[in-house]
């Protein structure tokens, strides 16, 4: 893993969590469909872009998007706080949370750094 703030070719490296939730209420008994397309998407993507580096992934299937109250999610945000990740790539802000107050103040919040 590189360092945080290395650059190559004139481009800082980001160090990449991903963020995959699905909710409770998909019914799904093991690992659902939705979560591997979440990741196939993602990862994709990253594989796309030279100043990406995948670091961790963090998976809360079967959780509700109403609070912050997941365990992946909370592990998440305890890696930013330690700079182990700078960069959070997610589906779209509907796998953060429902509030959409909330969701769009958490960026702000905690990402600003």
């Amino acid at each position: 893993m590189r360092k945080v703030g290395v650059v190559m070719n004139g481009e800082e490296i980001y160090q990449v969590g991903i963020y995959i939730r699905l909710s409770k209420e998909d019914g799904d008994d093991g690992e659902s469909e939705s979560v591997e397309n979440q990741r196939d998407l993602i990862q994709n993507f990253i594989e796309e872009h030279e100043d990406l580096e995948f670091v961790e992934e963090y998976v809360d299937d079967g959780y509700t998007g109403t609070n912050f109250d997941r365990p992946s999610f909370k592990r998440m945000i305890e890696d930013v706080d330690k700079k182990r990740i700078n960069c959070v790539i997610t589906k779209d802000l509907s796998r953060f949370g429902r509030d959409h107050i909330d969701t769009r103040i958490l960026p702000r919040e905690i990402f600003t750094f």
